[in-house]
């Protein structure tokens, strides 16, 4: 199942990078204006949130073909658009909830496990499953990789300090990019989540990643602006995880 993708850029995250991005905010126009797309610098509105934060997914991911309509309800009017890339590379992202011809997914946007109803039509969707999960356990300042429901590594890593906390519940690897002038981290992997007291970091929309870090003391502490910083062979193994990977994140 390739999956994953790397692109060259850079990208403004919760915690570090620089570069320019456009929030865009709002709902389907009721007269018929241009729908929001679902990205990492938007924020949806009349979507459901996930009513599951910390529940479990089968690992069902799903890439659109093209750009497909986004519902609050299965058959609803649309109110947003999904892309069929994401920051340079496919979009992928995961399932939690099906019905006949029709997948709940999670979405990259504001406000945080904000999710919504797409087709799931074979000429729609592209559909894998992935094996990976990736767990954060903030008290305990941990990361653990797990595949087929098996940890295959656990490092400890740095989490958002007090004032710029990184948020709990369950989003999904988003992206995978590489900096063309890597300062702290050859990879920043992007996530469906934003900081919840950043609106804006570094000329980003505030989005958390995961990413290296070079200072090894900074890792069994609360010390970022809401990213996980995480140790050079950590950022390897995830980096391999399928983009759409399921990210819970525990206090």
């Amino acid at each position: 199942m390739a999956v994953t993708a790397t692109a060259t850029a850079v990208f403004a995250a919760g915690c570090g990078g620089g570069g320019k991005t456009t929030a865009t905010s709002g709902g389907g126009a009721p007269g018929g204006g241009k729908l929001p797309e679902a990205t990492t610098h938007t924020t949806l509105k009349g979507l459901p949130q996930d009513q599951d934060p910390f529940g479990k997914t089968d690992g069902t991911v799903v890439r659109p073909k093209a750009p497909l309509p986004v519902s609050a309800q299965p058959g609803g009017p649309a109110l947003a658009t999904l892309p069929d890339k994401q920051l340079g590379g496919p979009t992928w992202v995961p399932v939690v909830e099906s019905k006949p011809g029709w997948n709940r997914v999670l979405l990259p946007s504001r406000p945080n496990r904000v999710s919504g109803w797409i087709p799931g039509a074979a000429d729609k969707v592209e559909t894998a499953r992935s094996k990976h999960a990736i767990k954060v356990d903030i008290s305990d300042r941990r990361l653990t990789l797990l595949e087929s429901g098996r940890k295959t590594g656990s490092w400890t890593v740095a989490v958002g300090e007090a004032k710029t906390p990184t948020p709990t519940g369950r989003t999904f690897l988003l992206a995978s990019l590489a900096p063309p002038k890597a300062t702290f981290s050859p990879l920043i992997l992007p996530v469906g989540a934003h900081s919840e007291t950043l609106d804006t970091y570094g000329g980003g929309p505030g989005t958390v990643a995961f990413h290296g870090w070079p200072k090894k003391s900074d890792f069994g502490k609360a010390v970022s602006h809401g990213c996980v910083r995480v140790p050079s062979d950590a950022l390897t193994r995830l980096s391999k995880a399928p983009l759409g990977s399921t990210v819970e994140i525990v206090d």
